[in-house]
């Protein structure tokens, strides 16, 4: 996106308005979904378990994402691809799945590309699959590799963060290697920490086509509206 059409409706259209507190509650849900309706975002994000959304909670044109293998990452591949199937089922459009860490730490490309695979088949097109990398976890090296292991798997968007991992969220660097290493063949997502509006301006600089942000209105806040 060119930075001279960063308006307040334009970077909105490629926001995840995000929810993935353990404790949030329905009412969070409705709050959230309400709130995303008003500010024109491209999807809400929730956890699994507050799928479906309550009947009329959104508008039309508003997609529904959710997460699987979340936040860890730890868990067998074919629990995370039952996790996307059953989610694709209560009506997800995306599903945003954390990659094995362990097996990007052992360098065990097969092994990622075949769990992102089984992951893709249980999300088939037109869903889209976005694989969260952990990015503040990796060295640049495992980012590249792991990208391309996600890019041979099928993976539509390669993500920086869960938000949850202690080695922290997105950066810029990291955006900007794996935009580099995707070549504009997948979406890249920024998200985990991106809580300011030059925050966010400064990964969709760097090359991300989305953001996960949970503090959407403050980021559109600082920028200008669109003209009319």
């Amino acid at each position: 996106m060119p930075t001279n059409s960063l308006t307040r409706g334009a970077v909105a259209r490629i926001v995840d308005h995000t929810l993935l507190r353990p404790e949030a509650t329905a009412a969070d849900v409705v709050a959230l979904a309400a709130e995303a309706a008003e500010l024109g975002v491209f999807s809400v994000c929730v956890s699994p378990s507050r799928l479906p959304l309550p009947g009329g909670a959104l508008p039309p044109g508003i997609a529904v994402a959710t997460v699987c293998g979340f936040p860890s990452g730890a868990h067998p591949a074919a629990v995370k691809a039952t996790e996307a199937m059953v989610s694709c089922e209560r009506g997800a459009d995306e599903v945003d799945m954390v990659v094995n860490l362990g097996l990007v730490k052992d360098g065990d490309w097969a092994g990622v590309a075949a769990e992102v695979a089984a992951t893709r088949a249980a999300v088939p097109a037109p869903r889209l699959l976005k694989v969260i990398i952990e990015s503040a976890a990796l060295t640049d090296d495992e980012i590249v590799a792991c990208c391309r292991a996600c890019e041979d798997a099928g993976a539509d968007f390669v993500k920086t963060s869960t938000g949850f991992h202690p080695a922290g969220g997105a950066s810029v660097h990291a955006v900007e290697l794996m935009a580099a290493t995707v070549g504009g063949r997948l979406g890249v997502k920024a998200s985990g920490g991106i809580r300011t509006t030059g925050q966010a301006v400064s990964m969709i600089e760097a090359g991300a086509t989305r953001l996960g942000l949970s503090g959407t209105r403050a980021v559109l806040d600082g920028l200008p509206g669109d003209l009319s």
